[in-house]
């Protein structure tokens, strides 16, 4: 059964600055739609800009932190999850832990004194979205945080660890420490390819943490970037999640399995040399209110099954429902309590 710290995330903590926006600011700000980018110089005026706009939402964001606020919320079981990352001494920190708190998740913030809370820009157009991350706190995490006696009892504690593929840009010793743990104590080590930028520029970084994967996810652009980079000279992202299922393994006891997801189309998964497609649910347009935090909300919803070793079905299942829910409304948000059997 899931217990107390099961499962543990590491990630950028950034308050979602959220706000519907046209193609005329894609274009103002070079944005493409669909995408995660870091913020550049040029990106800075952006977000006074959405926050002067009058229908402008704030959630407690950043792609792991979702994903572990959305299991939580399928559990259902106090402090099932734990979450650690890098806020500022601010007022968007305030936010941002009494977001979680209320959320059930149970966060070790490490709290940087100089540097602001992390943002991110959620660029809504019509049920599209495009992200743009100021990390500025979250990128000042120190794994000396994650080695103090009391956080490090938090890893021993979890059985399950989630990291998204943006925590390779902060903290690649922190992932280390953890991946080793789980290599050596027989634990499920999970990742995310999260965004093309990862799968270009932080390639070796990718590489070097692909052999601990028990899990990895990703949705199908991420797939085919990734499969460019290796000169892998194939777009087909069955053909794609196969071969990153047969990378080597830094241990034997897990094989590794691979989620890929599609947006509207069916969820692939590569397992012992097999690929299995998953139909998601499909809803009306006229129902889906933004997409942002879909993505997450399925890794959520599959870890929240994970846990409980449910079979894969179930836990893919349990993806689909999640982001369903979640793309009917504004932001990563839920409603109080999960209708999944």
């Amino acid at each position: 059964m899931a217990h107390e710290g099961i499962l543990m995330g590491m990630g950028n903590p950034l308050l979602d600055i959220s706000a519907a926006v046209d193609e005329h600011f894609l274009q103002k700000y070079d944005l493409k739609s669909n995408n995660a980018i870091l913020a550049e110089e040029k990106h800075i005026p952006m977000y006074e800009e959405m926050a002067n706009n009058p229908n402008v939402e704030y959630t407690a964001g950043g792609a792991t932190q979702n994903s572990i606020r959305v299991a939580q919320w399928m559990l259902q079981i106090p402090g099932a999850t734990t979450y650690i990352g890098c806020i500022g001494k601010d007022k968007f920190g305030e936010e941002m832990k009494k977001n979680s708190k209320l959320a059930g998740v149970n966060v070790q913030y490490y709290e940087d004194e100089s540097t602001p809370t992390g943002t991110c820009a959620v660029c809504v157009v019509g049920d599209q979205r495009s992200l743009v991350a100021n990390l500025s706190a979250a990128n000042c995490y120190k794994s000396e945080h994650l080695k103090r006696p009391e956080n490090w009892a938090l890893v021993e504690k979890a059985k399950y660890y989630y990291i998204a593929g943006f925590f390779l840009t902060v903290s690649p010793d922190s992932i280390q420490l953890v991946s080793e743990h789980a290599a050596a104590h027989d634990k499920i080590f999970m990742m995310n390819l999260s965004a093309p930028f990862i799968c270009e520029f932080f390639k070796d970084a990718l590489e070097k943490f692909l052999p601990y994967m028990d899990f990895l996810f990703g949705n199908e652009t991420e797939a085919r970037t990734f499969s460019k980079v290796q000169g892998w000279e194939t777009e087909n992202v069955e053909e794609i999640a196969l071969r990153l299922s047969r990378w080597p393994k830094a241990s034997g006891t897990h094989k590794r399995i691979v989620v890929i997801t599609q947006g509207a189309d069916p969820v692939v998964v590569a397992e012992d040399g097999k690929v299995k497609k998953f139909p998601v649910i499909l809803l009306p347009k006229d129902k889906i209110v933004d997409t942002n935090g879909a993505g997450d909300a399925f890794v959520g919803g599959f870890l929240s099954q994970l846990v409980q070793e449910k079979s894969v079905e179930d836990c893919v299942r349990a993806g689909c429902y999640a982001a369903n829910v979640i793309i009917q409304r504004p932001g990563c948000t839920y409603p109080e309590k999960p209708d999944f059997n």
